[in-house]
């Protein structure tokens, strides 16, 4: 059975991040007053987060997943801050212990008296925003393929690889249609590596839409070609959306259309909760 691949220290698995730093990506996301870009950052460094804290034992992190993220914009590299810069994969133990640095942010709590306060965390970064350039999603995910090609012939049996690519943007280096089917058709001898779009879109016909099993309520030609690009949900993300309230039928796939920033938290959350971690 596909997908059922025991994950553990000897047999990780990996989390490939795709994310558009064009110029375009300063802009604020439909309706809100941030820009997408800091948005973005905010979702991946969190969810970097909940992952070291998922691997976290008493002897310390444990190394079930690699994690790669990619940026591209007015260049296609690599897009880890401080130390992890430059590096394709990491870690999730080396993630844990080497954050760019840690901030100071405030957050809403109950106050115990019906009210809200604020509180002081901290809260670490491993992925800085940037707005800067062109859309090159056929480079991006050509580099995706060379790093996950290495990943699957070290780890040949592993749970396949997730990749999560989150664009606001039109390719501006041709159709990205058939560099998607080659990303998707590598694999390892548990199934095809699973590809996720989550497509911020300045279509004004654009409604927001998460894990749709049919193309046929997309607003144009780009939205339905991501779709058609990205992976169905296995049956445990499709149990993992259904837990979040969001409904998926047998055959959605891993898209999501013009999404604010709490679809996109939902979306890295049920691409990144494989169902067997030992």
């Amino acid at each position: 059975m596909p997908y059922s691949a025991e994950i553990s220290r000897s047999n990780p698995t990996c989390f490939l991040f795709v994310v558009d730093r064009s110029g375009s990506m300063e802009d604020a996301f439909p309706n809100e007053k941030r820009r997408k870009a800091d948005g973005v950052a905010d979702a991946i460094n969190r969810l970097l987060q909940n992952l070291v804290i998922r691997c976290a034992k008493e002897e310390g992190v444990r190394d079930y997943f690699n994690v790669g993220v990619i940026g591209y914009g007015e260049k296609v590299q690599p897009a880890f801050s401080g130390l992890l810069a430059d590096r394709e994969m990491v870690p999730i133990s080396e993630i844990a212990s080497m954050p760019a640095r840690i901030e100071e942010r405030t957050k809403k709590v109950d106050d115990g008296a019906g009210g809200l306060m604020d509180q002081k965390v901290r809260f670490p970064i491993w992925f800085d925003p940037v707005y800067k350039g062109g859309t090159p999603m056929n480079q991006a995910l050509g580099l995706a393929k060379t790093v996950l090609e290495k990943w699957i012939t070290q780890y040949p049996n592993g749970f396949p690889p997730i990749v999560i690519h989150i664009t606001d943007g039109e390719s501006t280096d041709g159709s990205p249609s058939q560099a998607m089917t080659d990303l998707t058709q590598l694999a390892t001898s548990d199934g095809n590596v699973l590809l996720f779009n989550v497509h911020i879109s300045s279509n004004p016909s654009a409604h927001t839409t998460a894990f749709p099993d049919t193309p046929a309520q997309l607003p144009d030609d780009y939205a339905r070609n991501l779709f058609n690009g990205s992976s169905e949900l296995t049956p445990f993300m499709r149990a993992v959306a259904a837990d979040q309230g969001l409904t998926v039928a047998e055959g959605a796939r891993g898209f999501v259309l013009n999404a604010d920033l709490v679809l996109i938290i939902q979306a890295l959350d049920i691409g990144t909760r494989p169902s067997n971690l030992r």
